[in-house]
């Protein structure tokens, strides 16, 4: 099958967040003066992870997640700091950091140069992934973003979709693919949205749920015989 509208998922997916994510984090602890160490961010992400999941189910705000994951982070490391000081300035070290997923550059200038239209679709933080894009060199391929929190509805909500689908050019819905690392996000909204739906399991994981991408992958290049 092929398709005209290409919908990417950020993190995990075009951009390589672990990295980001440990060159912020390393960055932070240093500025502060503060040890740091790999079990630090081992530490952290079991957190980070926690507070994204009780956002995704409606059990915090996305202002509230920013700032508890680093309060708890804090008290297991045992170091003193404003937390949310600290988050303010690590966003700003986040969003600095474009690094790519291998193939990234490549899938994305051959989508372009056949005539199809790639668009990002996120459920990150607004500041950071608008800076994110815009420190990368894959910019000039994206038509254009839409962030959960711009948005007001995030994925896998239908309501989420619908705003991109409005936003977007006019085009069957059995021409467009949305592509993401996530099943939970990107492979149930795609269910949701009506559209078909791109698992990028790059780590080639099992996949233990009931959940049924329309497709999977392990490398972006593999998205060549969709386009």
């Amino acid at each position: 099958m092929k398709y005209d509208i290409f919908l990417f998922d950020a993190d995990n997916t075009l951009y390589d967040y672990d990295k980001a994510e440990a060159n912020a984090l390393k960055t932070m602890f240093d500025y502060c003066g503060f040890e740091y160490a790999e079990d630090v961010r081992r530490i952290y992400r079991e957190i980070n992870a926690q507070v994204w999941n009780d956002y995704e189910d409606g059990k915090m705000t996305k202002a509230d997640l920013q700032v508890i994951r680093f309060e708890r982070l804090f008290e297991a490391v045992g170091v003193k700091n404003d937390a949310g000081d600290f988050n303010n300035k690590y966003l700003v070290e986040l969003g600095r950091g474009a690094f790519l997923i291998d193939g990234a550059v490549e899938i994305c200038k051959e989508i372009v140069a056949k005539g199809k239209q790639i668009f990002i679709v996120t459920n990150g933080i607004l500041a950071t992934q608008e800076s994110r894009i815009k420190h990368s060199v894959i910019e000039e391929y994206i038509s254009d973003f839409f962030v959960s929190e711009f948005v007001g509805f995030q994925k896998p909500d239908i309501r989420y979709f619908e705003y991109v689908f409005s936003h977007i050019p006019k085009v069957p819905k059995e021409k467009m693919l949305i592509i993401g690392d996530s099943l939970k996000l990107d492979i149930v909204g795609g269910h949701n949205a009506g559209i078909d739906s791109c698992w990028f399991n790059e780590n080639a994981i099992e996949n233990d749920t009931d959940l049924t991408p329309t497709y999977e992958i392990h490398n972006l290049r593999e998205l060549k015989k969709f386009i």
